[in-house]
């Protein structure tokens, strides 16, 4: 095909570029179809998590120096989840004005986010409404408690399959 060995290589070169190009544009379309999901860890964008991960790392201290928060819900079940939260000082007062905000989320996309507002404080024990998650399997409790001037993010996993199994 090539009498002249010196004209191969502009073809070899040119045939390269253009796979090259051609693998870009198949990844590219492949990625449209797939998108990453944002991570949501702080219960914020991670973008404003890095902004202010110095103030969430003082927080967190000043926090964990000043109080402690108790997970009190024994399992997580696909129907009629309740989630409770105990928050006491350091001295075991339970401590009723802290403001708890909870979320519960697939750790592998954002779609099935379920908020947990407005909870029912009786003696410094929060407790979640009930709700039914729409899939069975792995899902990550997120909660950002704030007390005051101090704030502090807490995350569990379970696993609706293994109620028993919560991981801190």
């Amino acid at each position: 095909m090539f009498k002249n060995p010196g004209t191969k290589w502009p073809v070899i070169i040119a045939l390269s570029i253009a796979g090259v190009v051609g693998m870009s544009i198949m990844t590219i379309k492949i990625a449209s179809k797939n998108p990453v999901e944002m991570s949501d860890y702080g219960m914020q964008s991670y973008h404003e998590y890095d902004a202010d991960v110095n103030k969430i790392i003082a927080s967190k201290i000043e926090f964990d120096k000043r109080y402690e928060l108790s997970f009190l819900t024994p399992q997580i079940t696909e129907k009629e989840a309740i989630v409770t939260y105990k928050v006491t000082d350091k001295e075991g007062k339970a401590v009723n004005d802290a403001v708890i905000e909870a979320l519960f989320t697939r750790p592998d996309m954002n779609q099935y986010d379920i908020n947990l507002s407005n909870p029912v404080i009786k003696d410094g024990v929060y407790t979640f409404s009930p709700v039914d998650l729409p899939k069975a399997g792995r899902w990550d409790i997120m909660a950002k408690v704030t007390i005051g001037d101090v704030q502090r993010y807490f995350n569990l996993k379970t696993d609706t399959r293994n109620p028993q199994t919560i991981e801190f």
